[in-house]
């Protein structure tokens, strides 16, 4: 299942891992903020979230990181890039209901 699917279907968990006030400013519907420096002591928190993770921030760089070492800790998690590549999943889903 591709990232689109399964934001479409809400499935996973939408972590957003740009600064609290980055993310205070404007965020996906449903995501929850991590800030990428607070991953590595933040797994145990990640791991009860309904996975897959579905990784964002600005523009793709900072949810990669957090990618790579989210996989190697073995919880499932996908970048998806930019916030707003999300919400624009997001509002297809709202208009096709």
């Amino acid at each position: 299942m591709n990232i689109e699917q399964l934001i479409l279907n809400g499935k996973g968990s939408i972590v957003d891992v740009r600064t609290y006030e980055e993310f205070a400013a404007a965020h996906a519907e449903g995501a929850i903020n991590i800030p990428l420096q607070e991953i590595p002591h933040r797994i145990d928190e990640l791991k009860t979230l309904p996975s897959p993770l579905i990784l964002c921030c600005a523009s793709g760089n900072r949810s990669g990181m957090a990618e790579r070492f989210i996989t190697q800790q073995g919880i499932e998690c996908y970048n998806a890039g930019s916030w707003l590549d999300i919400n624009y999943q997001q509002s297809k889903t709202t208009q096709s209901h």
